[in-house]
């Protein structure tokens, strides 16, 4: 397993937001956690790389404890897009680069140079490797964000809402970029989304979270009409067009 995460429990002050939260996530796997809004889902996810600390559980990646590492550690297993990547006065190609810092000593490399060439050319974004990220759109500021994450070597990508207010073309080419780097860089992903449908089309697995805790988990075939209709209130139908599952409000 790449990801093993083992009961873990949050709380802000004397709020519990998580409880008994447990899932394992294999190696080039995508997982789509899902639920409405505050359930936990960015809490937990923060947790997963100890931005935030929880209140008890163990979070292991590639069998290591990522909550007794240090930052700089956790930065070379694992990368984090949060929902808005802060733009600055740096070109695109600089902001890539700040995700070889956990793995620069002493100064930057040759290799680190072509390894962030070599991500910027597999994610498409040389026309705007030397623009500066402050005059980007939202979605080529995002595809930005999960370059600089990618060029860190991770082996767990952490999206937080990768498709939050993007266009419907951006929203499909974040996701298939996604996709193709969990495939072809044999590495994991865990995504927290909104969107039922384009969950259902890019994620392998699925996690439904309801009062601070997993009330569903598995792959397409686990996840019924009723599940969806518990967690978020609505009925629904789930039909299949052309291989995709399609969730529809009745």
């Amino acid at each position: 397993m790449i990801l093993e995460v083992n009961g873990v429990e949050f709380q802000y002050q004397s709020k519990e937001v998580l409880r008994d939260i447990k899932f394992h996530l294999k190696k080039n796997e995508i997982l789509a956690i899902l639920g409405p809004n505050g359930v936990g889902k960015t809490t937990l996810l923060k947790c997963m790389n100890a931005i935030l600390k929880p209140k008890n559980g163990t979070i292991l990646v590639d069998k290591e404890d990522v909550l007794k590492l240090e930052q700089i550690d956790i930065a070379r297993r694992m990368g984090y897009v949060p929902q808005r990547c802060e733009p600055a006065r740096l070109t695109a190609f600089d902001a890539i680069l700040l995700g070889r810092m956990p793995h620069i000593k002493w100064n930057i490399s040759h290799e680190d140079v072509m390894l962030v060439e070599a991500t910027i050319k597999k994610l498409h974004l040389e026309d705007m490797a030397l623009r500066y990220i402050d005059e980007l759109s939202g979605g080529e500021l995002q595809k930005v964000g999960i370059a600089r994450a990618i060029a860190q070597n991770p082996k767990l990508l952490l999206l937080d809402e990768p498709t939050s207010s993007l266009d419907l073309k951006n929203q499909l080419e974040i996701l298939n970029i996604v996709r193709e780097v969990v495939k072809v860089e044999n590495v994991s992903a865990v995504m927290t989304m909104h969107d039922l449908n384009l969950a259902f089309r890019y994620a392998d697995k699925f996690l439904f979270l309801k009062n601070g805790t997993i009330f569903a988990a598995g792959s397409m075939g686990d996840i019924t009409p009723q599940v969806i209709e518990e967690v978020y209130g609505v009925p629904v139908t789930i039909q299949n067009y052309m291989d995709v599952s399609v969730v529809i409000p009745v």
